[in-house]
């Protein structure tokens, strides 16, 4: 089961130290990462992305699932206006697995000009260690789950083998 954790900041500068601690986490086991990116909208309303340029043990199915998830969340707010059978299959793949359209909204809601937010996807998160270092830095945070099961549909469905 893979974890989505958005965590949103007011300040672009609080997001980027709280992604230097969630690396710092992966090094120390406390969680392990399919995918780490800030996303910072700057005045103008444009968005911005910040990934690192590779995280271990990433594989490319989960990488793909990533892709996918990251460009439903953030890169495509205006779903109704595109078109396409696969496209239409991927978003109704993630709204059955927890990435729905108020989970969507969530996120738009935290992203407002001049904020950012840490986007983490992990199999594998040591609760209590990764809420107590993630605490100095504040924060809304937002969760929801892919089970195995959705992560594998998802990127066969991305693959073009569904």
């Amino acid at each position: 089961m893979a974890e989505l954790i958005i965590i949103g900041y007011d300040d672009p500068a609080v997001a980027d130290r709280a992604y230097t601690t969630v690396e710092e986490l992966q090094r120390d086991y406390v969680v392990h990462l399919n995918g780490l990116a800030v996303v910072s909208v700057d005045a103008e309303g444009r968005t911005h992305v910040d990934t690192a340029s590779r995280i271990v043990g990433v594989s490319a199915v989960s990488g793909a699932l990533w892709g996918a998830i990251f460009g439903v969340l953030f890169l495509m707010p205006g779903l109704g206006l595109l078109t396409g059978a696969a496209l239409g299959g991927l978003v109704g793949k993630l709204s059955k697995s927890g990435v729905d359209e108020q989970f969507r909204r969530q996120v738009g809601d935290l992203l407002k000009p001049g904020s950012a937010a840490v986007v983490i996807m992990a199999t594998k998160v040591t609760d209590d260690k990764f809420t107590a270092a993630m605490q100095q830095h504040g924060g809304t945070v937002l969760k929801t789950s892919l089970s195995g099961e959705d992560e594998k549909e998802l990127a066969e469905q991305l693959a073009g083998h569904v």
